[in-house]
């Protein structure tokens, strides 16, 4: 249900699933009543009711203006034996009232959150983002400057919700004597975390122009292993037609 907007264009929805926030083994947060809220088009924050946050909320001083929010008011969660230190902001004045009673808590101020007793990784996951990994038969080569450094007819294809489909390959129909791990990784609170490789064609190198996740999350499980390239980075083809 979406909630009445009266002076913003603000998105906040009711989450329905119970979140929990952990600190040094201590629960800091414990709510079924968390908002989600569209700060961006991306994917929502969560906002917790001030009552399911242990410790007392202290303002630190600090402030910040938002235009649809309000004055951003940053604070401190005082738990008594340790203190959690610009962990978050309050928008007590803002111009919709359901917001005032929320705050929002900076991801990594807490050690780990939780949907039900899924651990969730990154950012909070949107209700709205499905993935969906298919095996697919279809010719697939991807090519770079010409050369092909992948073919497979037994690509997997993830689709993620307003997002390109991503083809994954298995290492076996990739040229991975051109390709060098990196040290490079980034998240997804919807596949897990990835590695990177570079690819190397003679003297040219191609920094972090694929990627792949060895332990993806149960819902991405079927693209452990795969190698994916930037669509936009090199030539895909697919049953002989350009991507």
């Amino acid at each position: 249900m979406t909630s009445a907007q009266p002076s913003s264009d603000l998105r906040i929805e009711l989450n329905h699933r119970r979140i929990r926030g952990m600190w040094r083994g201590q629960t800091v947060v414990d709510t079924t009543a968390s908002r989600f809220v569209w700060e961006h088009a991306y994917y929502p924050a969560w906002y917790i009711p001030s009552e399911d946050i242990a410790g007392e909320l202290v303002a630190n001083g600090e402030t910040f203006e938002s235009a649809r929010r309000g004055i951003g008011t940053r604070i401190d969660v005082d738990l008594g034996e340790g203190s959690l230190d610009d962990a978050g902001w309050r928008h007590l004045d803002a111009p919709d009232e359901e917001l005032r009673g929320l705050v929002r808590l900076e991801w990594d101020a807490l050690d780990s959150w939780f949907e039900e007793d899924v651990e969730v990784f990154v950012h909070p996951r949107s209700p709205e983002v499905r993935i969906d990994v298919l095996p697919s038969s279809r010719h697939v080569r991807v090519l770079v400057e010409g050369e092909v450094v992948a073919e497979s007819a037994r690509a997997r294809i993830l689709h993620e919700t307003g997002l390109t489909p991503r083809f994954y390959v298995p290492q076996t129909d990739v040229r991975m004597d051109l390709m060098t791990p990196t040290d490079t990784s980034s998240g997804c609170p919807y596949k897990g975390w990835a590695n990177y490789w570079s690819l190397t064609i003679g003297d040219t190198t191609y920094d972090d122009i694929a990627w792949g996740y060895r332990t993806p999350l149960p819902e991405s499980r079927d693209v452990a292993g795969l190698v994916c390239f930037f669509n936009d980075r090199v030539a895909i083809e697919v049953d002989g037609a350009r991507l």
